[in-house]
């Protein structure tokens, strides 16, 4: 059974004459979709591989390699040529080095926006072109379209459990204008479908989960490997020991699993949260109460700012964040942009504000870009 493809797909390839669209085929069943809703609309279509982690993991499996036998599988019978290309140099230099040093900081990282940024939408699309690419497409779910003004707008993907802009904010016009997203106009549960009508071999597949490209890891196993543990104390709010922990790189804000906090004397039962951090003394601030005020904040600063349009939104905008993927849209306003500096105040106090994670600020469908959160208030 043919479908066709989103409105905002069909017109980033009118723009072009018999346009040669590049497929990042990753062996899950998103882009398996995505390839083939291309070949069915006729376009001319091939795929590549990107090998981007060496690194073996703990049980020696060699994951990459059955991601490529699922792609050769899905493309063969739809005669979509494939590459592969090695990218895990740019992965290590690019994403997974940034990584370790903002744990090693003391913040909580996010590699998928760096991945994005960094590998798929400039290695990656650098590589596509070589190839003789005039488009590049993934089995993200998000859309793009153009303004009034010819610029490209990156816009939530249609199925709200899976949109994944919040991923995709720091990438700009130049990326976008070379780039489509078939299966964004889609619900996860149809693309499933479609897979299993067409009889790919990857419809059943679970989809990715754990750090982009490196898959499901033990986390402090993992990340111990590159940042050696420090064991330090665990410190109530009123400075009293009440646990030690492996190293305070391991834990983010609002962490409850993992501190191994036994009864405290003087301290209700119930379970404790991650409310501070100090890096400098290597110590863990912990407290009871899922909504502690210390983990409650209704503003926050951003750098490293990315805005799609290619130049910031006016102050004063009121607006919507998200300050982690899959959180629901929370109104805020744009108190300053500076530079390379961005002031956000909620209008509701929100949890787990987190240094190191990504605010993403949204106008109804349309995201506008976002930055880096330095420190709340």
């Amino acid at each position: 059974m043919d479908y066709q493809l989103s409105n905002e797909s069909l017109e980033q390839c009118r723009d072009r004459s018999d346009p040669h669209i590049v497929v990042a085929m990753s062996g899950g069943v998103d882009s398996s979709v995505t390839a083939l809703l291309l070949k069915q609309a006729g376009y001319r279509v091939s795929a590549i591989f990107m090998k981007n982690w060496n690194e073996p993991r703990e049980d020696q499996a060699c994951e990459w390699e059955k991601d490529v036998e699922d792609v050769l599988a899905v493309c063969e019978p739809l005669e979509i040529p494939v590459n592969t290309v090695d990218l895990s140099k740019n992965y290590w230099d690019c994403v997974f080095e940034e990584f370790v040093d903002e744990y090693r900081r003391g913040r909580t990282p996010n590699p998928d926006i760096l991945c994005n940024r960094e590998i798929k939408f400039k290695a990656f699309l650098e590589h596509a072109t070589k190839l003789g690419g005039d488009l590049i497409a993934t089995g993200h779910y998000a859309r793009i379209q153009q303004d009034d003004n010819r610029r490209y707008q990156l816009l939530k993907g249609l199925d709200p459990g899976k949109d994944q802009s919040y991923f995709l904010y720091a990438i700009g016009q130049a990326a976008l204008r070379r780039t489509i997203f078939p299966i964004g106009g889609l619900e996860k549960r149809d693309v499933r479908r479609i897979a299993h009508e067409a009889g790919l071999a990857t419809s059943k597949k679970k989809d990715s989960t754990g750090i982009c490209f490196i898959g499901e890891r033990r986390f402090r196993d993992f990340l111990g490997h590159y940042l050696p543990a420090q064991p330090g104390d665990i410190r109530n709010t009123e400075s009293a020991v009440i646990g030690r922990h492996a190293g305070a790189a391991f834990y983010t804000l609002g962490q409850r699993e993992g501190l191994g906090i036994g009864g405290v004397s003087g301290s209700e039962e119930g379970p404790w949260f991650v409310v501070a951090k100090d890096v400098g003394k290597n110590e863990l601030i912990a407290a009871q109460g899922h909504d502690h005020p210390l983990l409650m904040t209704k503003s926050l600063s951003a750098d490293t700012l990315s805005w799609i349009a290619g130049e910031p939104p006016k102050t004063g905008l009121q607006c919507h964040a998200k300050t982690r993927y899959r959180q629901p849209d929370q109104p805020c306003t744009i108190r300053e942009i500076d530079g390379d500096r961005l002031a956000v105040s909620f209008s509701e106090p929100q949890r787990a504000v987190t240094p190191g994670q990504s605010v993403v600020l949204y106008v109804n469908d349309q995201c506008l870009g976002g930055g880096i959160i330095n420190e709340t208030e």
